[in-house]
């Protein structure tokens, strides 16, 4: 389970079971989880998150969205 960043103590990774699937990133904290869509930046999944907390994540993602997708391309060999 790559952990490609921890931010303020939200942790962006993805998962080995994630094979198949278009890049996303999970972003965990506190028992809360969301699921992101890297290319669309589109909210997939989320799990106790609120607005403003999804703004700012997605913010982040977005700042990192072309080396995450890179990351996930490398560790899953598209």
């Amino acid at each position: 389970m790559p952990t490609l960043l921890i931010w303020h103590g939200y942790k962006f990774r993805f998962y080995a079971l994630d094979v198949g699937e278009p890049p996303h990133v999970h972003i965990v904290k506190d028992g809360k989880s969301l699921k992101v869509w890297l290319k669309s930046l589109e909210v997939e999944k989320n799990k106790g998150y609120s607005d403003q907390e999804i703004a700012r994540l997605l913010k982040v993602a977005s700042e990192h969205r072309d080396e995450w997708i890179g990351a996930w391309n490398e560790f899953f060999g598209v």
